[in-house]
């Protein structure tokens, strides 16, 4: 009798032991899936800022345009809240517009600038800049940046 109890003792000991490990390797794995995942979130934000050259820039006031272009406006904007980017003479702009007007004159809001950069890399150091950096400004307004997606 004795010995099937320490036999009975030690296969529980054995269970126990195996859905200890069990359990451990279940948090490894979920905490190696989260790693992962958030390494793959990041490489899809990258992938995805890399795939267009072109940005858009919402709430900046329309007559700020008029004397500089919108050109000369978005080299502002990139002085004002990126001082070590704006320095570099590599990041060149090929072509900013404004976005037609779509909906009703009368509203509030202000058409968005749309820029394209000549390089990838060019958009991709302004958004990563963006994304460490605090909030966009143009002469103490807030703005903000999207990727254009069409």
């Amino acid at each position: 009798m004795d010995a099937a109890t320490a036999r009975i003792d030690e296969a529980e000991q054995r269970f126990s032991d195996i859905e200890d490990k069990l359990i451990q390797n279940n948090e490894a794995e979920k905490k190696k899936r989260e790693i992962k995942t958030k390494e793959h979130d990041l490489r899809i934000r990258e992938i995805r800022d890399s795939l267009k050259r072109n940005m858009r820039i919402i709430g900046v006031p329309e007559e700020e345009e008029r004397e500089i272009g919108v050109e000369g406006l978005c080299e502002q904007i990139i002085v004002e809240n990126f001082p070590n980017l704006g320095k570099d003479t590599d990041i060149k702009i090929q072509e900013a517009q404004r976005t037609p007007i779509r909906f009703n004159k009368n509203r509030l809001s202000t058409r968005n600038i749309i820029v394209q950069f000549t390089k990838y890399s060019d958009k991709e150091r302004i958004m990563k800049a963006a994304r460490e950096n605090k909030p966009l400004t143009y002469k103490g307004r807030h703005i903000r940046k999207t990727d254009q997606q069409t």
